[in-house]
């Protein structure tokens, strides 16, 4: 058998690994009290009353952002990367809904998760089956709600105009995350987020974060000689794995 080349962790006693792992333990132990307020801060944020009409495409037909809550009181939309010519959805996106649990425990709390694309729906549906979901997935093709939740930008665009996404030069089709709140008939827009800022959905990366070799990407400050790949080139659909 061929000996591994690959870096390792030093081996150590158990005494000098508890001692080790203890004082990580206190820095995570701030972490975990830090994004306790955090979350207590976005709890108060302010929200703004959405007063367009944005007309979706779903399984049973015609909706309006207010049928998307399914009846509850929060809604949660992850804008899926699908531009209306593609033939597939992204990658990085169907990654991410396959990390999407049960949505009983969610509707428990009063909360619907939706998946919102532009393609058309004779598109979303087929994929949908390929990868075997049951998740609510409603087309935005003959609106403005990708475009007014910053997902879709047809031109580059300006840090300004990009506002929280914190980037220029940007164009294309883009991912995130939206909340919602309704009142009666009224729907307020909470929250949102892009990029890094979706990656608490992605359980597969923080069940690697507890892995020695980690995320195995080139942007992470690992050990010389530790596994690494440009970051997301290693994702497939789960259908699109080798071995």
């Amino acid at each position: 058998m061929a000996a591994n080349t690959l870096a390792l962790p030093q081996v150590v006693s158990r005494e000098e690994w508890v001692a080790v792992r203890t004082a990580l333990l206190t820095k995570e132990k701030e972490l975990t009290r830090a994004r306790d307020v955090l979350n207590a801060q976005r709890r108060r944020l302010p929200m703004v009353e959405i007063e367009k009409d944005y007309t979706f495409e779903g399984p049973a037909g015609s909706a309006r952002l207010p049928d998307l809550f399914e009846g509850r009181r929060q809604l949660i939309v992850y804008h899926f990367m699908f531009d209306p010519s593609w033939d597939q959805g992204c990658p990085s996106c169907s990654f991410l809904v396959d990390n999407i649990g049960h949505l009983a425990h969610l509707h428990a709390r009063n909360t619907t998760l939706v998946l919102v694309s532009r393609a058309p729906l004779a598109k979303i549906e087929p994929y949908k089956a390929r990868m075997g979901w049951a998740l609510p997935w409603f087309s935005s093709h003959r609106s403005d709600f990708n475009y007014d939740f910053h997902a879709t930008f047809d031109k580059a665009v300006t840090p300004a105009e990009y506002n929280y996404r914190d980037a220029s030069g940007y164009q294309g089709e883009g991912h995130g995350v939206s909340v919602f709140l309704r009142d009666g008939d009224r729907v307020f827009h909470t929250y949102s987020a892009y990029g890094r800022g979706t990656e608490a959905l992605l359980g597969t990366y923080h069940y690697l974060d507890w892995t020695p070799f980690g995320r195995q990407e080139d942007w992470e400050d690992s050990p010389e000689g530790w596994p690494q790949t440009p970051t997301y080139r290693w994702l497939r659909q789960h259908d699109r794995y080798d071995g």
